[in-house]
This record gives C-alpha cells, structure tokens and sequence, in this order.
C-alpha cells in the first residue's frame, strides 16, 4: 500500500506538541501538511486518536470528505471541502491532548486516510468505527506522531 507524507511545522514526528494546541492551552489545531496522496482518491479522511488514554482510545479530531487535491491545513482551521465530526469531548471539531497530570506521555496518533469511495461514518464515531470504515476503501495512509505530557 501507498504512504502519504504527513508532518506538521509545530512539531515533528515522535515529538512534543507545544501547550497551545493542548485542550488547556489555546486548543487549536496544529497545522498540517501532505503529500503522496494517490490520483484515483475521492476522499480524505483525517483521525486524531490518543491510545494512551485511561479509557481507552480517545479521539481527539476527524474530518470526513476533505478534499483530495488539498495539501494540508493551516493552524486552527478545517481541511477543504473537509466536515469536522464529534470528537471523545462530545464537541465538534478539533478537542486537543489533555491527559490526566502525572501520566507518561501520552502519543497523538494524526492518521490520513486516502479512499477509493466516500465512508459513512456516525456524527460521533469512535476509533474502531472509523479504522473499520476506511478499511475496504483505503488507497493509501500517512501517521504523524506527536506527544503531550501535563
């Protein structure tokens, strides 16, 4: 399969993500960009997911329907042609790391997800949801990998 070359000019790869994109912090989404995204694709499908967190896999951010021919996101805004679903905070949009105080680092899972035809996701899905909704239709994936510690 196909990778997508995603990173971020806030932080790189297995590095921390500064406070100001932190739930606690200004919660902005951090700017993100791509590439390697393969020319038959539809659709974008963008997953942030905490697997560290005590409850289980968080989500913290998906944008369904983004718009294949996009290469990235600035700061606090939604990808084109993007729909911000609900995230594990029951709010729309970008939610960002807030794991308990104390706890090792928690990893911040960015997936990008290029597929062959639109997903149908809930308005609030959960991680499997989503993994099991892009599945069958997966061209090609990218993950960007940061961390946040309080």
């Amino acid at each position: 399969m196909a990778g997508i070359d995603i990173r971020s000019s806030a932080f790189n790869d297995h590095s921390f993500i500064a406070r100001h994109y932190a739930y606690e912090g200004d919660n902005e989404s951090p700017p993100l960009a791509w590439s390697g995204v393969p020319d038959d694709t539809t659709e974008l499908v963008l997953l942030c997911e905490d697997p560290d967190a005590p409850s289980g896999t968080f989500v913290h951010w998906i944008v369904v329907g983004i718009d294949p021919r996009s290469e990235g996101v600035a700061a606090g805004q939604v990808p084109s042609g993007g729909t911000e679903l609900v995230n594990g905070y029951r709010e729309r949009g970008w939610g960002g790391p807030h794991p308990p105080p104390g706890d090792e680092a928690h990893r911040y899972f960015f997936r990008l997800y290029a597929l062959s035809e639109p997903c149908a996701l809930p308005d609030a899905p959960n991680a499997a949801q989503v993994h099991e909704a892009v599945e069958k239709r997966e061209l090609a994936d990218g993950t960007l990998v940061g961390l946040y510690q309080r």
